[in-house]
Formats: structure tokens, sequence, C-alpha cells
């Protein structure tokens, strides 16, 4: 369900699609060469190589001016400097960066800039998304009886909603264009004395999948704002770009890759950015949180105890209005209003925008190099040093002996709160059930955090990271899950610089390569037929879908029978692979007891000596949404024996991983019908065998696997919550079998218990 039925709905006949738009743009648009303006297809390869893959401007300049190569290949250029000049000079791209030069006590800084809204039209309008785009705001629920709201993409969040209300009761049928800002300190282009803030921009009306996705080039780097002591000079800069923002109110019409024109209504919605960030767009004082009032003093009390409320945005505006009253009523305003003094900061008079509410959760430096870097610091500090205390965070502490007899019961919850809360924080879909969850995970650290300050480690706790976990379920609510909006973008564009005027060169070679994908897009269209096809809507999905595959020829062609014991484990193989022969053919409906079974697979010979063994299976991501991604490989399972090589580096470790198997009865949540087993062997029955171990009325499956199996799960510990699980030992042998590969879910990762290593915990962060 939408708020209004007009809502984003189309204004106007569909017009040209974009990639005709792009076609009637290019000087030779009326020759039958689609590579235009490139002489053929070696030549646009030739340019497209050089500026996605290739070396340096020098070296590849180098190469072309081999005598007699560029005639050779029929080049259009002979030099890097005369491919530029054909980029630059005949390829339509996204809008140019513009430069602007301003003076803050007596320095010249230099703003390298995007029209923002020339940006937005280019995001909205790729072909690439228009079957991707979303154009009006939903409230979905995960029950029939619509009391469990769910959130996932940008769309189903609060804000979305709140303003599309807010702007029909004005302009009915508008269409939001949620205009993301990002800037991250950390991904800082540095060189020599110099830095400057990249500022990326994204449109939350493209799926999370397809804008996350650096390949999709979703995002568009709107700018390089120098840095300075100067802190000021930053919002004098941002203006440059974002003022242009109140288009907002009044809409601008703007047309989809499919050619439909919507009225667009751009509206500043969300930034993402580091702590720092915050503080400089918000204009907050560093140890103040960026979203509430709350005291410095006491950031670290839990959200039941401590007192605060939102910050006053109506406050705030102003006491930026008192600028005109003098510079010292002006300073004494923004402190009363507990921010600094601001001169028109680039958020002032855009519609539907308050700051303090736009900043939303960053999970990579909040949580991962936030929190969870003094989660490690104080563990160290409490259980000792450990190399590899990340990984088996929880083993490591869970039998740990604390000073002075303490008990460790407190310490295990308070590390699990904050690791429930990472994990949970990361959900790529929330409920309004989940987010209970997640404020209770946050409260178990709270409620146990004491510790640390029993144990001489900690004193206080107020720290700004700690206390935005408080926003988190809120920001979740109002602008959709986490990974809607994060700050973990790269930016490569110094190393192709000769560190001599580096932003100009920058923004050119940007320029470029933008203008080579968007060329590459329309030649695939060209491809294909050069015809318009109706717009086939394709919104976000919920579904998530892997699917597990084998190579097509095995690691090892034939391994002996003897290897298969000796070197990877497998001791009762024969056994098990007949005991597996004589259950899976008998009789339908026929029940036998254990001795029987035994019995029939004494009689049974295995007809070979060797077998051909695989040393991996992978679970590759399926593209459900069909945004043309490739597969990606999201878990592995190994089983194979150590090999020694010439080098160090040449040798490899023997590994035999565990996995989860389902017994049959096994959901797709929870452990209830699974069980752990260690893998020895990936195999195949040799073809030449199968008529002689089974009826002409069954096929065996194409891979099987050689397992030993641990105990079944019980109840979890009530102090960290995970499953304790040992090796079966008959006649002090592992138990063994052989299952279908089918039968493993996935991959499972064992804690050691530390001391007489015969038990181990499953990690249940893994998965």
């Amino acid at each position: 369900m939408c708020p209004d039925i007009q809502a984003g709905q189309p204004v106007d006949v569909v017009k040209q699609p974009s990639n005709a738009t792009y076609h009637a743009q290019l000087d030779d648009s009326s020759t039958d060469n689609i590579y235009t303006p490139f002489a053929s297809k070696l030549d646009w390869d030739m340019a497209r190589w050089a500026k996605l893959r290739g070396s340096s401007s020098t070296a590849f300049s180098e190469l072309v001016l081999i005598e007699g190569l560029s005639e050779k290949l029929g080049l259009s250029f002979k030099n890097t400097r005369e491919l530029n000049k054909i980029i630059d000079n005949e390829l339509p791209g996204r809008p140019k960066f513009k430069r602007k030069q301003i003076v803050v006590a007596n320095e010249a800084f230099d703003v390298y800039f995007r029209d923002i809204i020339e940006c937005i039209k280019a995001l909205f309008s790729d072909p690439n998304f228009a079957d991707f785009l979303v154009f009006a705001p939903e409230r979905h629920y995960a029950d029939k009886d619509k009391t469990i709201h769910l959130y996932h993409e940008m769309h189903t969040g609060k804000w979305w909603w709140n303003s599309q209300k807010h702007l029909d009761r004005e302009r009915p049928g508008a269409t939001i264009i949620l205009v993301m800002i990002s800037s991250d300190k950390t991904q800082v282009t540095m060189f020599r004395n110099k830095s400057a803030y990249p500022v990326y921009m994204m449109i939350g009306n493209i799926p999370k999948d397809i804008r996350r996705k650096p390949s999709h080039h979703a995002h568009v780097l709107l700018a390089y704002l120098p840095t300075t002591h100067l802190d000021h000079v930053t919002n004098k800069a941002a203006r440059q770009f974002v003022s242009c923002l109140s288009a907002g109110i009044n809409g601008i019409n703007m047309q989809c890759g499919d050619g439909t024109v919507h009225r667009g209504h751009p509206l500043f919605a969300c930034f993402a950015g580091d702590y720092p960030e915050q503080v400089l767009a918000t204009g907050i004082k560093t140890t103040q949180c960026p979203k509430c009032d709350i005291p410095p003093d006491e950031l670290g009390l839990a959200t039941g105890i401590a007192n605060w409320q939102p910050r006053d945005l109506g406050a705030v505006l102003d006491a930026l209005c008192a600028l005109n009253e003098g510079g010292l009523a002006f300073v004494r305003a923004c402190a009363n209003a507990g921010i600094k003094p601001i001169v028109h900061p680039f958020w002032e008079g855009l519609p539907f925008v308050n700051i303090f509410e736009s900043v939303t959760p960053d999970v990579l430096h909040q949580l991962y190099q936030g929190l969870i870097k003094h989660l490690l610091a104080w563990l160290s500090d409490a259980c000792g040093k450990h190399n590899q205390i990340c990984c088996f965070l929880l083993g490591i502490i869970i039998d740990t002996s604390l000073p002075h007899n303490m008990s460790s019961a407190r310490l295990l919850h308070a590390v699990c709160g904050l690791l429930d809360f990472l994990y949970l924080a990361q959900y790529p879909s929330h409920t309004s059930e989940t987010l209970v969850l997640l404020n209770e995970a946050l409260d178990l650290f709270h409620d146990n955090k004491d510790i640390f300050i029993d144990l001489g480690i900690r004193n206080l706790f107020n720290l700004p990271k700690l206390h935005f976990t408080a926003h988190y379920a809120h920001m979740i609510r109002m602008f959709s899950t986490t990974d809607n909006y994060n700050t973990e973008y790269t930016e490569y564009a110094y190393r192709s610089t000769n560190h001599k005027n580096e932003f100009a060169q920058m923004t050119t070679w940007l320029e470029q390569r933008e203008k080579v994908f968007r060329h590459k897009k329309y030649i695939q269209w060209r491809l294909i037929g050069n015809t318009a096809r109706p717009h086939q809507p394709r919104p976000p999905k919920m579904t998530f879908h892997r699917t597990q595959t084998m190579t097509k020829h095995p690691t090892v062609k034939a391994v002996t029978m003897d290897r298969v014991v000796n070197e990877y484990g497998a001791t009762h193989f024969d056994e098990s692979l007949a005991h597996y022969v004589a259950k899976v053919t008998l009789p339908a409906n026929t029940t036998v007891t254990a001795r029987q079974l035994e019995d029939q697979a004494a009689d049974i010979h295995i007809p070979f000596r060797t077998l051909p063994v695989f040393h991996k299976v992978k679970w590759l991501s399926a593209d459900v949404c069909g945004h043309d991604d490739s597969p990606v490989t999201v878990d592995s399972v190994h089983a194979h024996p150590g090999r020694s090589g010439t080098f160090a580096s040449d040798s490899v470790a023997p590994r035999f991983d565990t996995v989860f198997v389902n017994d049959g009865t096994g959901g797709s949540l929870g452990t209830k019908g699974y069980r752990i087993v260690q893998v020895r062997v990936i195999f195949s029955i040799p073809p030449k065998a199968i008529p002689k171990l089974f009826p002409s009325t069954f096929q065996p499956p194409q891979h099987l696997a050689y397992v030993e199996w641990f105990s079944p799960f019980r109840v979890p510990n009530r102090d960290h919550g995970l499953h304790k699980v040992s090796r079966i030992i008959k006649n002090g042998e592992c138990m063994a079998s052989i299952i279908p590969i089918s039968n493993i879910r996935c991959s499972a990762h064992l804690i050691p218990h530390f001391g007489p290593c015969s038990s181990f915990y499953v990690n249940t962060y893994i998965d």
C-alpha cells in the first residue's frame, strides 16, 4: 500500500528512451558503425581496455607508438592524448566537474564540484536502472493482519512515507527523489601536504543491491572539498552543490531510462559519515550526540536511564537567523541552541530536511571500528592477549578465570549483547519484532557492562559511538535497514595522476571512465537490435537464493583406497559405502533393524579400488532480482589432505571442514533437524561400478561425502547462547557414514573448548 494512488505516477507520455537520446548526441550517429566515434570494434576494445583495465597513460602511449602497430590495428588514435581527445569531445557523459576558488582568511581553496540536479537526472535516466527504480513509498508487513511492520528498502521506511503525504497535500502526483550524501575522511585522497573530502551522492529510488555494488556505478562523485583548519570552509563549499535542492518543493520533470517522465522532487534525506563528518555536518561540538541533546557525561547510560530529547531543529534555525543581529548575538544564539556558530550551513532552508534526523547509522565506523575495537581492547585486558581474539571471541572468554574469583557470567552477557547488536544491526530486512530484539541486545550489554569497571578496565562509557546505538532502531524505522546507507566507497583516482595539479587530473580521469562505461552500455543496446522494449518493472525481492555447485571435473581423477584411508582420514570408507548402498537399495516401505542392515552391508563387495575425488563444494548467490550480477561465492567447504611444495609458500595445510547437515526434517531457520559433521572425502562412484552396486531402477546421487558425526544439538548455554557438541566415538573410532552432498546446508565454524579439546562450541555468528 502507498499514501496516494497518484504518488510516483508518470506525468507525460513515453518519450525517447535514454539510449536513443544518447545515440542522437553522437556526432556520427547517422552512420551504421555502432562503435562510433571509434572506427571499429577493435578500435573501441583497445580504447576501453586502456581506460578501464590498462596500465599508465605513458605505458599505453609507448605501446601504440610501436612502429606500425596503430596502422595495422586500424586505431583512430596514436597515443593517450589523442584517445583522451576523442573521449572528451565526442562521447556524452555525466555532468562535468566545475572548479571554484573560495578565499577565506586570505587563503584560497579550490573546490571541484558537479551540478547536483544534473547528477540526479543522470542516475534517474540511466537505462540500466529503468526497470528497478522505485517511485513511491510503500508499507510492508510480515503478517496477514498487518501488525508487524517490515523494513528493507528505502521506500519501506517512514521518512519517505511521511514526506510523500506532506508533499501530496500541495503537489499531488509527486515522485520523491531520495537524495543520499556520504563523505568519509578515512577514504580521503591524500597527496603530499594536500587532502580533500570526496563527497558521494546516490538516490534511494535505486534498490540497495544495485547501489552498493561499485560495478553498477549507481553512485556519483559529487565533489572534492578541501580540508582545512577553517572548518567552516566545508559548509561554504557544500552550498555550491546542495543549495539547488530547493527544487524539491516545486518539482522538476525528470525522464526515466525507458522514456517516461516523472515530476521529480529531489529531497535531501540521508547523510552518511563517520563521527567527525557528522560533527561537521550538524555543527555540534565534539563529544556531543548529533541526534539528541544528551549531556556528554551521560553518553554511557542505557536508553531507559538517560534523559534526552531529539535536537530542536526549530531552535537551531532561529539561531542561524540571528546572524543579521550581529556577530556576538549570533554566537550566543548558536551556543544556546547547542551548535557552533556556522554561517549558512548547506542544509539551511532545504525542504523537509532535519539534518539531525538525516544522520544515519554507520556500521563500519561506529560498530566495527568503534565499539568492537573497544571491546577487543577491553577483553585483551580482562583475558590476556590472544593472536586470533576476533575469530574466537566467545571461545576465549567462556572458561576464562577472572581476578578475585569473579564470575565470568556478566562478561559473557556483555559480550553477547554487543555481538548480537552488531549482527542484528546488519540484517538486510527488519520487522518491528526484530527491532525489539535489537534494543534487547543493547540493553543486555548495558545491564552487564559494569564488569569492565569492576575489573578496573574502564571508569566510564561516555562514548558518542556507544550512545548512537540507542538511535539505531528509530533510524531503521525511518530510513530502513543499515545496508541502505554506508560509507564504504573506494576512491582510486589519485593513482592515475602524475601528482601534479592532482584535483584537475582526478576529475578528468573520472569523467573519462564514466563516459567509457556509458558508451559500453550504449553499444550493448545497439548489439541487441536497437529495439525499444516495454518497461518491465522489477521491484526489489525479499528472497535470497544460493545454489550448491561442483566443478565439472574432479580435483583428482583416481585416488586409491589406501590414500582415501590414510591421507583423507576416511578410516571406514568401505564399510560406510556398503552400509549406504544397503540402505538406499531397500525396497520401498521396507523396515529393517540395524542388525539386519549391517548383515546386508556385509555381503556387499565394493568393485573399485580408485575413485574420483573433489576437494571443494561451493554455494553461489543467485541473481533473483535480474540485476545481471555475476554469481558470487557465498560459502564453501573444503576437504583435502596437505601438500608439500618446493617453497614454503607452495605448501598447503590439510583441511577438512565441518558443516551443517539436514537430517530430512531441517527448515530454513534454526538448528532443529540439523547435525554437525566433519567432511573427509567428497567423491563420485565410478560409472562402471554403479550397475554392480545398484539396481537399474535406482540412480545414485552424482556426488557423495564421507563424514564423521558430532553429537546432536542440546539446549544452548544460558550465559553465551552457544551449542556444545563433541565427536561421537564408538568402539574407539569416530562414527562415520556416507551422505549425499545435497544434504549439506552450509559450512560450520566450531570453537574449541580450550583445555582438553574433546568438545566444541558452534559459532552462531558466522552465518
